[in-house]
């Protein structure tokens, strides 16, 4: 198989300073200001809106995060180089406005500025910022808890995804994830007098599904519990775990008519589809337009519309970053009857966000963009794989670094694309180079930058390491390797508050808190604008 090969370097890359990024942050026209770091690195301190882009998975994630190759497109690193490297593949994609951070974060740092630790910051810092302007109500889980025993009306609505609800949760709490809350709120709730209690894992996702409903006009007592599922734990009660079966129900009337009430009274603008097409056609317009269907998966699957991104509506909000990589670019929303769109728009027009609402399902959009060219390493099978390593060749595992530690190829090391250049010269100089990853594509990625330094044959083992197991090949464990300090894919900041850990709980809701504080050196509050 061919593999494609990079761009020749260019002998230049366009450099900004801090002073001028800072500026360009501050003004009107869209930026796709990306940090290639790894998330371990990222979520260690990030700029207010960067977006985490990590060069081991750039080509695979850039077409959703930046879809429109002439957005002027920023890029962070450590200072080290691995931003540069970005920027070639850039160019090679077809991105024609393409600058680099010189020094990196450290130089932003050192020009004074501030940085964020773990993901999500922006958003977080706006549902600490909501709870602030709108005194969202609270109830200390120990409250809540005496309350249960005492056998009060309640019902507790967990607004994570099924998936984090079926880890755990408050006992007896309903899943229903953030923008179903008004859509379900007469399924779940069925007296005015029920006390209703939202619940995420700490804070943000609670005080923006409770804010919502409240929002929303529902009759009922509202409130989010302070520290959700962390704050349960530490107050010394214990969780409950299981899946629950996902509950799909056509809007009923109230639910409708308290969307379209937030709609109107939070100027949640309409698109049509004709407008709609040509935003996406791109024709005469220089603006980035992205379109999310937040309609439940059988509903996707039925009537697809494969112009749009499938984003559950209350995680886009706590998540944006996930899916918009460009500042101030357009955002469209739709799903069957406007209530989760309603209700999410409301939140991102808050965030600062230009966001426009379809209302049903838009028929007849262009396609979506191309898809990248493909990369394609050799695929060998383990067998043939051993081979090569008898002869003299070396094994290198792209799998995560918890993975890694719990299981590898025997004698592979550890690596991970930015990383690549460093690798020891026994390895690029061997003359065959034997990839594992649980995904081909990481791969496919890694041999790209492989084959720039090294003359070795690249291949990658079909089906990774199960398959390499599976043909009874050796296989090893390194509980301690790689070290903690080699492990940029992983972000130990409180990194084991889920596990029960109450110092890395306390730690991540203190930081939660003290966010509103922070940001008010960051242009404009955050650049919200709260309709109060």
């Amino acid at each position: 198989m061919t593999l494609a090969v990079p761009a020749p370097a260019t002998p230049l890359v366009r450099l900004v300073d801090p002073q001028a990024l800072h500026q360009s942050l501050a003004g009107t026209g869209e930026i796709a200001l990306l940090d290639v770091r790894e998330e371990g690195q990222f979520g260690e301190g990030h700029l207010f809106l960067a977006v985490n882009a990590p060069y081991s998975r750039l080509e695979l994630d850039i077409a959703a995060l930046a879809p429109r190759r002439a957005v002027p497109v920023v890029l962070l690193d450590d200072g080290d180089g691995v931003a540069e490297r970005a920027a070639q593949r850039f160019a090679a994609l077809g991105y024609g406005d393409v600058a680099v951070l010189a020094g990196g974060v450290p130089a932003w740092v050192a020009a004074g500025h501030q940085v964020y630790k773990s993901v999500n910051s922006r958003l977080k810092a706006f549902a600490e910022v909501v709870e602030h302007a709108f005194h969202t109500p609270a109830i200390a889980a120990a409250e809540l808890d005496r309350l249960k025993r005492a056998g009060t009306d309640l019902v507790v609505l967990d607004t994570r995804t099924p998936e984090e609800f079926a880890r755990f949760h408050v006992p007896g709490a309903v899943s229903c994830p953030g923008a179903d809350l008004v859509l379900k709120f007469d399924r779940f709730v069925t007296s005015p007098d029920q006390l209703v209690v939202v619940s995420c894992a700490g804070r943000t996702r609670g005080i923006i599904g409770a804010q919502s409903l409240i929002d929303a006009g529902v009759p009922n007592r509202v409130a989010a519990l302070a520290g959700g599922t962390q704050g349960w734990r530490l107050a010394g009660l214990t969780l409950e775990t299981g899946a629950v079966d996902a509950v799909e129900i056509a809007a009923p009337p109230p639910a409708r008519a308290r969307a379209d009430e937030v709609r109107r009274r939070y100027g949640v603008p309409l698109v049509e589809t004709a407008t709609l097409a040509g935003w996406l056609g791109g024709a005469g317009d220089a603006r980035t337009t992205f379109l999310f269907d937040l309609r439940a998966a059988a509903a996707r699957a039925a009537r697809p519309v494969p112009a749009a991104v499938a984003a559950p509506g209350g995680q886009l909000v706590q998540a944006l970053d996930r899916w918009v990589g460009v500042q101030r670019a357009r955002i469209v929303l739709f799903d069957d009857d406007g209530v989760r769109a309603a209700m999410t728009a409301h939140w991102l027009i808050q965030l600062g966000e230009d966001v426009h609402v379809h209302e049903g399902v838009p028929e007849g959009l262009p396609g979506p963009a191309p898809a990248l060219p493909p990369i394609a390493v050799e695929q060998v099978t383990p067998e043939v794989a051993a081979a090569l390593l008898a002869a003299g060749g070396r094994a290198l595992s792209l799998d995560p670094s918890a993975a890694y530690r719990t299981g590898h190829a025997a004698g592979a090391l550890w690596t991970i694309r930015p990383q690549i250049p460093a690798l020891p010269a026994a390895v690029l100089g061997a003359t065959a180079i034997v990839l594992f990853a649980q995904d081909v594509a990481v791969a496919d990625l890694a041999a790209l930058d492989l084959k720039a330094v090294s003359q070795a044959r690249i291949v990658a083992v079909e089906g990774g390491l199960s398959a390499w197991r599976g043909a009874g090949l050796p296989v090893e464990a390194s509980p301690a390797v790689p070290p903690d300090d080699a492990r940029i894919d992983y972000l130990f900041w409180a990194h084991d508050r889920h596990d029960g850990n109450p110092d890395a709980m306390r730690t991540y809701l203190g930081w939660e808190e003290q966010l509103p504080a922070q940001i008010q050196a960051e242009i404009a509050g955050g650049g919200f604008r709260l309709v109060r």
